[in-house]
């Protein structure tokens, strides 16, 4: 037995360095692999400045099939390249080397190969080394020229440096494909290209099938106010090359992907949350659905997406929605054009448009052929004047609401149609395609412009500062931000009532534009407003030092005799509570918007609660509150209630209870305690209202006496959750997400304040689907459908109430 144990010991070793790497991923020296050092699927190299990571992944975690792929380096499961992404390696080992004449070659353990870089130079000495921009290149020992670059060969993400476009002198046509799934990173059905036979524009395609497309890109599509640090090289010589890409000089960590749902993403790391974030979003919504309004069609996003058809053309039938002349007699003497403005130029692909250079009449040009349909007008970069002529089709036109995006476009019309109306809309059996009548008259403020293309070509990304948590700049003081009373009244026309928007507890608010062509909010004190001087100091100062991209933010105030305003940053779409409440406008929040909507909540009140460097309890948290930008993406505002505490602070008492009836917390409502806890009732209240469509406050159902929060409880306990969900809805959602948005609502308010979870728990609950859930009690206020005079007769307290449109406060000492 003695014997047996160091040849029993030498085995165990054995078998251990057998499977050290069957777990563990090492790597090896440098950024480089050199011929005669390959690497295995337990092996890695790492850029010099530690920024990417190439070596092996499975997909999805723990499965068989192996790929050779590019990555973040600190930040888990964010691929950006795959090598093999067609090709997997299967139960078997894998391993990168060279091949004889130099090429990268990845092999399975019985040598068969699975992927080449395929450069037609041999080499002798190679090398690949991986780049801190993320690019691996190929290149012979001694040599700086690439003879081969993974760049070359996107995937499904575009980093800063790379190229989408032709390139005559390699030709390749860069592109990106979507993964198949999440979990498969296999060539999936959607691609996202440059177009350059025409016009360039970017074309998002499912297949061959155009899905939606953005702008030609000259003063559209790049360079707009992306964000500082941003530079975009357009390269547009339809003999060598035609090219887009764009470069990052903040050291920002981003990436453009085209997502396998059929989106283009663009994210931002962030160092303090550790996520990603998305900057905007190109995809298919409304307006941007291709060819939705057909052959001489115009779509308007005006509230909803609506066709109609252009000047001089008519709807071809009664529920067929494309258009045809009303006056075929065309190609004659007396031939003219109808100037369209503010649109988006028709489809520029192949036959459909020419280009011509130095055209001084380029109407005069289009007249002289038959076929011409439609002129416009650009300054291409270092080129000069061009002229767009349209023939055979004008597909994919749409009216472009905001200022300064859209074109003129000319439009071919017989003589007879000069005396007619520019555009006619007529109304469609298909409800899917809601037909407006647009009357040409200047744009009343009041009218809500939803954005629900929101092409990420036409969006303006904000500052960094407004994204990320501010927490090393010093407090902003209040004469930083002090606004001289005429700077105001210029930009309100004196407070006209043309440009009145609203009204809540603090006054009137009023919509204006500084010289700068900024859109402010003005909040004005009313004179019978119960807050006062105190709540305007009080928003002055928690507001402005709270920066984050779910806050609304503050620009300045003004302090002149017995004026007292606020100014804030306009939000086009107003309040959450405009939408949610409205039977015509709730259809227009979709489930991913809701769901978008209630995390991006989540967000600002985890940073009020935990990131900020004021701990902040808002108080008066309702869809009211909940402003929306023209994105859709939602704002926490109204801190005239706020109280801040200390680190250390976990819950305090008033006398003065304030807040709006149906978000109230028990314990806040009876008893005048509140902490962090009584702002997750609230939310909870919220997120259980963005499901239903429908108010906590006078909720009503014929078979009970409940109020919102017992009526989701009562479907929870009974296997019906999902009968919660607004019917507007309809087929849009998946069960189990809806069902985990119910049930997060239902832990948000639950009777004792210890039971509700906190703000950082919510977010992981709503972002991380592989995370359990407990199973809610029953909530507060489980019977009542509103606070009732009882609560304060039983204390004394004054109680201050406020419906979901006026608030009405008093503030308790501080």
């Amino acid at each position: 037995m003695e014997n047996l144990t160091p040849r029993f010991n030498f085995l165990c070793l054995i078998f251990f360095w057998t499977l050290v790497p069957l777990f563990l991923r090492r790597s090896i020296a440098g950024n480089s692999i050199k011929a005669g050092e390959p690497i295995n699927d337990t092996q890695s190299i790492v850029s010099a400045a530690q920024k990417f990571e190439l070596g092996f992944f499975s997909v999805p975690k723990g499965s068989s099939f192996k790929y050779l792929g590019i990555w973040y380096k600190n930040i888990p499961e964010t691929v950006v390249w795959v090598a093999n992404r067609d090709n997997p390696i299967v139960n078997s080992s894998a391993t990168l080397n060279f091949s004889g004449d130099g090429n990268l070659v990845l092999v399975n353990q019985t040598g068969a190969a699975f992927w080449s870089s395929n450069s037609t130079i041999s080499v002798k000495t190679p090398v690949a080394q991986l780049l801190d921009s993320g690019n691996l290149v190929l290149k012979d020992s001694g040599s700086e020229i690439p003879l081969w670059q993974s760049f070359d060969y996107p995937s499904d993400t575009l980093l800063p440096g790379m190229k989408l476009g032709w390139e005559s002198k390699t030709g390749l046509t860069r592109k990106l494909t979507s993964w198949r799934s999440p979990n498969d990173p296999s060539s999936g059905e959607f691609s996202y290209s440059l177009n350059t036979y025409g016009l360039p524009q970017f074309v998002v395609r499912k297949g061959n099938k155009t899905m939606f497309r953005g702008w030609p890109w000259y003063d559209h599509d790049f360079g707009q106010g992306y964000g500082n640090g941003f530079t975009y090289d357009l390269v547009y010589d339809a003999a060598t090359e035609i090219s887009y890409s764009y470069n990052d000089s903040t050291n920002w960590r981003t990436r453009i992907v085209m997502d396998s749902g059929g989106s283009v993403q663009n994210y931002e790391w962030s160092d303090v949350e550790k996520e990603w974030h998305k900057s905007f979003t190109f995809d298919g919504v409304g307006c941007n659905d291709y060819d939705l309004c057909g052959n001489f069609g115009v779509c308007s996003s005006v509230v909803t997406a609506s066709c109609g058809c252009l000047d001089g053309f008519k709807q071809k039938s009664g529920k067929d929605i494309s258009c045809v002349r009303k006056d075929p007699d065309i190609c004659r003497a007396g031939d003219g054009f109808k100037k369209i403005s503010k649109v988006k130029w028709p489809d520029s692909t192949g036959e459909l448009v020419k280009m011509k250079l130095g055209i001084q009449n380029c109407g005069a040009e289009c007249l002289k052929d038959c076929s011409c349909l439609a002129y416009g007008t650009l300054e291409f970069p270092n080129i000069g004047l061009g002229c767009i002529t349209w023939s055979h089709k004008l597909i994919d036109v749409r009216f472009v609401p905001e200022v300064g995006l859209g074109d003129d476009l000319y439009v071919r019309v017989a003589a007879s149609e000069f005396d007619k109306l520019c555009f006619e809309f007529v109304e469609s059996a298909n409800k899917k395609r809601r037909i407006a009548v647009v009357v040409v008259v200047p744009i009343i403020s009041a009218i809500i412009f939803l954005a629900l293309a929101g092409g990420w070509f036409i969006i303006r990304r904000r500052g960094r500062a407004d994204n990320e948590v501010a927490v090393t700049e010093p407090p902003i003081q209040e004469n930083e931000l002090e606004m001289p009373i005429a700077v105001i009244e210029a930009a309100t026309d004196n407070f006209s009532a043309s440009n009145k928007i609203g009204e809540g507890g603090f006054g009137p608010v009023y919509k204006g534009k500084l010289s700068s062509g900024q859109e402010i909010a003005v909040k004005k004190l009313a004179e019978s407003s119960g807050q006062g001087l105190q709540e305007f100091k009080t928003e002055v100062l928690f507001i402005s030092q709270l920066q984050h991209r779910n806050l609304v933010k503050l620009l300045g105030f003004c302090i002149q005799n017995e004026e007292i305003l606020l100014i804030y940053e306009y939000m086009p779409n107003k309040s959450l509570d405009c939408f949610l409440f409205d039977d015509q406008m709730r259809c227009l929040l979709n489930w991913t918007m809701r769901i978008d909507i209630i995390i991006g909540i989540a967000r600002g009140l985890l940073y009020l609660h935990r990131d900020s460097r004021l701990r902040i309890i808002h108080r008066d948290l309702k869809v009211a509150n909940i402003l929306l930008d023209n994105e859709m993406k939602p704002k926490i505002s109204d801190f005239g209630i706020a109280r801040m505490f200390g680190e250390d602070q976990t819950e305090t008492k008033t006398k003065r209870v304030v807040g709006t009836y149906g978000y109230m917390s028990p314990e806040y409502a009876i008893d005048g305690y509140f902490s962090v806890k009584s702002d997750v009732f609230s939310f909870g209240v919220m997120v259980l209202e963005i499901i239903s469509g429908k108010k906590n406050k006078g909720f009503f159902h014929p078979e009970h006496q409940l109020n919102l929060l017992g009526h989701a409880w009562k479907l929870w306990n009974e296997g019906r959750a999902l009968e919660l969900i607004d019917v507007m809805l309809e087929d849009q959602f998946q069960e189990s997400e809806v069902l985990r948005c119910i049930n997060i609502g239902l832990l948000c308010v639950q009777r004792r304040p210890e039971e509700r979870p906190t703000m950082s728990t919510v977010v992981s609950m709503l972002e991380n689907e592989n995370m359990s859930l407990i199973l809610p009690e029953r909530p507060g206020f489980y019977e009542e459908r509103f606070i009732t005079s009882d609560i304060d007769s039983s204390l004394g307290d004054q109680l201050t109430s406020t419906s979901n449109n006026v608030t009405v406060t008093l503030l308790d000492g501080r």
